[in-house]
């Protein structure tokens, strides 16, 4: 009886015991909760999660300190990974779009493709209030007062050198001739049309970069450009070409990948980025898998460097995208569709040569998604665009659909970053309501969207609003966030957009 009551008393002092611990352990909790304790409400459109892995292939909430502590995250609430109180919009801009590209100068001035189809050719839409207003600036006058400098464009591209603030313009005629115009007053004047070197074959999805030139390479101009298109064909794969005198000529296009890799499993690839360093990448997939194809020369020749082989590219239209990006530190970042029709990152700290762990970084309940598209800030900052869905639209209750969403990180080198997601638009506004939009071609979406960061660090992402039926030029913003460029802070609040600023229709 003595020994039983002895056990009970030991098995009660436990219990008490391991309750002070339990409870010395409470403050972690408070963490938790305090991180993400801005003094107002969140939106429903926001989400602070961990990226999943090619294990663990699933979003995992920052806010929920058992969820973080079950997939073994040492969580991190400090220096470049404090989360900021994060809230997005989106603006029309009153035109339409098809490939959305977009670019923004220093004077803060942001450009946007607004293609008007055959005899019309591809204009330039302004805006230089933070995409409150926008105004046509053309180009005019070079064929007739109403027409762009080229008058038709398969692809419409627009790209802004953020090294000389040019505004580089490209419109592919005929899916055989390309041709480039300039402008250096933020799109108040441009050049004439210069036609680019070509095998005036089929193309596709002309994309453009700059950088400083690299060692051995001499131009006559501060920055070398390096384009890069689709032939559509895996024997042929991508051709690419560069200027050394400011875009008034080009090199004959050669193959942007090694001779050893002919033929290409692939011929189709996403934007081109350039790096401070003088090198330049191109995204696209190897026989391995996604891969990113670096040159050091200009364009002039190119080595082929696969992300991983765990994690395959989605089978589907828009298999061959790999979106590519370099910020401030020469730092390359890479995005892709995965098999799992979830957006993948992976980033590189040696010119492509090794790379991270992929991750996954799609939003809590997002399961399709596709037009994978990037931009690097600062050193480890990024942002990802995307569109997405959580479900297909049901008809008969309006609920479910396409939204374009921003995936940001600020410290993009931890092994399980902090995300900070964002959906430009509210649930019950889909951007489009096509089953399978991100794996087809639907509306003003075309092949690809596109995503910028300002020199203040506010990300944006160029969309179409299709399901007003107008595919109306969209652009999506933070309307509180934290800053991409310079020091981690906030950035100036916005005011409100969304549905009721479309002006078409």
């Amino acid at each position: 009886m003595r020994k039983s009551a002895q056990f009970l008393c030991l098995l009660m002092l436990s219990s008490a015991m391991t309750g002070c611990v339990w409870w010395e352990d409470e403050p972690e909790k408070e963490v938790f909760q305090g991180a993400f304790d801005f003094g107002k409400e969140l939106p429903i459109t926001t989400w602070y999660h961990y990226p999943g892995t090619p294990a663990e292939r699933w979003a995992v909430d920052a806010t929920d300190a058992a969820a973080v502590l079950a997939s073994n995250i040492s969580a991190d609430f400090s220096g470049n990974s404090t989360p900021f109180f994060s809230s997005a919009t989106y603006y029309g801009t009153g035109f339409d779009t098809f490939e959305p590209t977009i670019g923004v100068t220093s004077s803060g001035a942001i450009f946007f493709t607004s293609w008007n189809g055959l005899g019309d050719g591809t204009h330039i839409i302004r805006s230089t209030d933070k995409g409150q207003t926008w105004e046509d600036v053309g180009p005019f006058g070079q064929i007739d007062e109403d027409s762009g400098q080229t008058p038709n464009s398969n692809d419409p591209y627009i790209y802004v050198d953020k090294f000389t603030d040019r505004l580089v313009k490209f419109d592919m005629h005929a899916l055989a001739a390309m041709f480039v115009e300039f402008s250096d007053n933020d799109g108040d004047s441009w050049s004439i049309p210069y036609p680019v070197e070509g095998y005036y074959v089929t193309q596709d999805h002309q994309s453009i970069a700059s950088m400083p030139p690299p060692p051995g390479v001499t131009a006559f101009h501060p920055v070398i450009y390096v384009y890069c298109i689709n032939t559509g064909s895996p024997a042929a794969g991508a051709q690419c070409s560069r200027s050394l005198n400011g875009g008034l000529s080009w090199d004959v296009q050669r193959l942007g990948y090694p001779s050893s890799s002919f033929p290409q499993c692939s011929g189709l690839h996403g934007h081109v980025a350039g790096g401070i360093d003088g090198s330049v990448y191109r995204g696209n997939p190897s026989c391995e898998g996604p891969a990113v194809y670096r040159s050091l020369d200009g364009g002039y020749s190119w080595t082929e460097h696969t992300i991983t082989t765990d994690v395959g590219m989605q089978d589907g239209w828009h298999s061959h995208e790999v979106a590519t990006a370099v910020d401030d530190g020469g730092n390359v970042h890479a995005t892709w569709i995965g098999d799992d029709l979830k957006p993948w990152y992976a980033n590189s700290q040696d010119q492509g040569e090794t790379w991270s762990e992929p991750m996954m970084v799609a939003a809590p309940g997002v399961v399709e998604t596709g037009f994978p598209t990037i931009f690097a800030g600062s050193e480890g900052r990024v942002v990802l665009g995307y569109i997405g869905e959580a479900q297909d639209y049901d008809e008969e209750n309006g609920t479910g659909g396409w939204s374009g969403y921003m995936a940001i990180m600020t410290d993009s080198f931890s092994e399980r970053p902090l995300i900070t997601s964002v959906a430009v638009n509210n649930p019950d506004d889909p951007l489009d309501i096509t089953p399978d939009c991100g794996d087809v071609r639907c509306g003003g979406f075309g092949d690809f969207i596109d995503v910028e960061i300002d020199d203040e660090g506010r990300p944006w992402i160029a969309l179409a609003h299709n399901a007003a039926g107008f595919e109306e030029a969209i652009i999506g913003t933070l309307m509180e966030g934290p800053a991409l460029y310079g020091e981690l802070s906030y950035l100036e609040p916005l005011p409100e957009g969304g549905n009721s600023t479309l002006l078409l229709g």
